[in-house]
């Protein structure tokens, strides 16, 4: 299942690996990758949205499922 959240925050690509990073992660995550530009993350696996948005906010960002 592909799945994209909303990440607030995010202003390079330091930023986009940080968050990359933090939903790799996440139980469920077969892929992740961020982009700064628009603002989101698109994730692929059966990860529990709750645990995503968790997993970037304890990364420093805000992020919505």
């Amino acid at each position: 299942m592909s799945r994209t959240i909303t990440v607030e925050g995010m202003s390079c690509e330091h930023c986009e690996q940080s968050v990359t990073e933090a939903l790799e992660g996440v139980d469920g995550v077969e892929r992740a990758t961020a982009d700064h530009e628009s603002a989101s993350a698109s994730v692929e696996g059966d990860a529990d949205p709750g645990a995503l948005v968790s997993a970037v906010d304890e990364a420093g960002y805000e992020a919505s499922a």
